[in-house]
């Protein structure tokens, strides 16, 4: 869906981190997880960009923090899907 690069820096008990996860996957995006918790590399590697908490999520060059949907799917261009519009209760009698 994709042809961006997108690494997400995850850790041990992290239920933020699970929701990144779990929406990339949902969206059938390609990407990368580096948990910090078991790889000291990765860590390392996310101290030096200056981020110190999880989730961490690199699109190419823009970083996201945090668990934040919206921005995520902007970034992604996910489509969003459509609210439900009700349109009997439009017309009055």
């Amino acid at each position: 869906m994709s042809n961006q690069r997108v690494i997400v820096y995850t850790s041990n008990n992290c239920s933020n981190c699970e929701k990144v996860v779990s929406k990339l996957s949902e969206w059938e995006i390609e990407f990368e997880e580096r948990n910090i918790s078991s790889n000291r590399e990765y860590f390392k590697e996310l101290q030096k960009k200056k981020v110190y908490g999880t989730p961490a999520t690199f699109i190419d060059e823009e970083q996201i923090l945090g668990y934040q949907e919206n921005k995520l799917k902007r970034t992604l261009r996910v489509p969003y899907e459509e609210r439900f519009l009700d349109t009997d209760a439009m017309h009055y009698s």
